[in-house]
């Protein structure tokens, strides 16, 4: 069976931006006086490794109350809008258009669209009435790479079908002024919004190869990562002990991955990581034996974007191959479950 190709890659933003000088100043105003504690965790800002993000609404508008209907309004408005421009990007790049894709998977897991966000973007990328719908949720920073082995199996199991891939999410639209909690505090500082897409085929050409991948979920790990519920809105749930368990787990569930596939940490050329923080980053690079600072260009993305969940694998991704594809790489990323996904990537 021919192994599926990415063909074309592409990246997108929401235009607002987060400059994470002014996030700390209006959060210190907001949540200060509700937070005993709030000096000590102030440092949060300055030690996440992000300079700016972009976000679907203003700075403006973070600052003043929000309910479900409020958060929903502007997930179908900005994602809407983010779907169609990487998706858009992607098929250009590809030489194709909508009507040449058989499949869209769609990965998002901070807001909630019925019907899907490919089915309300079909119009204006002029996708086949028969094209196969496959909206995927709750992966979380996971989802970028898990949609992407997803993608791939589909264009694999039907060889000459084009698969599009769109990962969208809006991070940024679950803070909220209610919480003043340290896990909101870390979601204030951390998230950033963006879009990424991938067109794929079975077959030859393109610019990498998918030669495998894998996912290690962790049992009794549920309450490290993910969402609450509410009235108002999606709540973000953070475990301190994310680094460390990435530090103490990462290595065996990789190797165990790579085993499956006949391989071994040497014969990667470069691990691509999801940076999910400052500390997280550092905790990967331990935890696979590379040397303090492999990992520039994770550490790019994260100061430049912030962490936008699913699609930020997906950048670093852009930002390693703008350099030349540095032989076989494994794309990686942790995420609710708890669990680690990863697709293995070779020159095409």
């Amino acid at each position: 069976m021919p192994s599926a190709r990415i063909l074309a890659l592409a990246t997108a933003v929401p235009p607002h931006v987060l400059t994470q000088d002014a996030v700390a100043r209006h959060a210190a105003r907001i949540f200060a006086p509700r937070m005993p504690d709030f000096s000590r965790l102030e440092g949060i800002f300055l030690n996440t490794g992000i300079r700016r993000r972009h976000a679907a609404r203003p700075i403006e508008w973070y600052l003043e109350p929000h309910g479900w209907p409020d958060r929903s309004q502007a997930y179908l408005q900005v994602a809407g809008s983010l779907f169609v421009e990487a998706a858009g990007q992607a098929l250009a790049r590809a030489g194709l258009r909508g009507a040449d894709i058989d499949a869209v998977v769609t990965v998002s897991s901070t807001g909630v669209a019925t019907p899907s966000l490919e089915a309300r973007a079909a119009a204006a990328l002029g996708f086949r009435d028969d094209v196969a719908r496959v909206p995927v949720f709750g992966l979380g920073c996971a989802g970028g790479v898990s949609g992407l082995s997803l993608a791939a199996r589909l264009a694999e199991a039907r060889p000459g079908s084009t698969v599009l891939l769109v990962v969208v999410e809006l991070c940024t639209l679950s803070v909220r002024l209610d919480k003043a909690d340290k896990e909101n505090l870390v979601a204030v500082a951390l998230f950033g919004d963006g879009a990424a897409a991938a067109v794929l085929r079975a077959g030859n050409g393109g610019l990498l190869a998918i030669e495998g991948g894998g996912e290690r979920t962790w049992p009794g790990t549920l309450d490290i990562m993910g969402w609450s519920v509410d009235d108002e809105g999606l709540g973000v749930i953070f475990d301190r002990a994310i680094p460390p368990f990435a530090e103490r787990h990462l290595g065996p569930a990789m190797d165990a991955i790579l085993a499956a596939q006949h391989l071994t940490r040497a014969d990667i050329d470069r691990f691509v990581c999801h940076p999910g923080g400052a500390k997280v980053v550092a905790a990967i690079e331990t935890a696979l034996a590379l040397a303090p600072g492999s990992l520039a260009e994770e550490r790019a993305v994260l100061e430049r974007y912030g962490n936008m969940s699913a699609p930020t694998a997906l950048f670093v991704l852009e930002r390693v191959l703008a350099g030349g594809v540095p032989g076989r790489m494994a794309l990686a990323a942790l995420g609710p479950g708890f669990t680690l996904s990863t697709a293995t990537l070779v020159p095409a």
